[in-house]
């Protein structure tokens, strides 16, 4: 079971990427009430989906799931995807995921994604710009990994 630092006085995890396998996001962010109950599920339903694609790099969570909030608006992620993928090709729900408004739509997640080649500054400056809020301060986000030996 992975020990979850503290959320700051904003309600966020301390700046940088917290790295937990799947079972360890959702005991900690997916239940409490209903509504965390659904995200938590849907999330579950997100990850398994991308994971059948075969070319998941990296799960990053970002936004009010990971946070204090009582009542998080929706389910934030930025997916990192190997250099072979080809979204043409990918077939059935995990496609839908693909195309950032309709994953709203169908499963009130909203998903970001880049091929690794794509990451212009690296893949690591990549995934540290979602720690940057609106405000301009920097919280914390989550990686879901298969093992959280990351």
């Amino acid at each position: 079971m992975k020990q979850w630092p503290e959320f700051n006085e904003s309600g966020d995890l301390p700046p940088g990427i917290h790295v937990a396998c799947l079972k360890d996001v959702l005991e900690h962010f997916g239940q409490g009430n209903l509504r965390r109950t659904v995200l938590g599920q849907r999330l579950q339903r997100v990850y398994a989906a991308v994971c059948r694609t075969g070319c998941l790099a990296r799960f990053i969570l970002f936004g009010s799931f990971v946070t204090a909030k009582l009542e998080p608006g929706d389910i934030d992620i930025f997916l990192l995807m190997d250099d072979s993928f080809d979204v043409s090709k990918v077939t059935g729900e995990s496609a839908i995921l693909f195309d950032h408004m309709a994953a709203h739509n169908y499963v009130g997640a909203s998903i970001f994604w880049l091929r690794r080649l794509a990451a212009l500054d690296g893949e690591e400056a990549a995934i540290h710009d979602w720690q940057l809020k609106r405000d301009g301060t920097r919280r914390g986000i989550v990686e879901i990994a298969e093992n959280d030996t990351k």
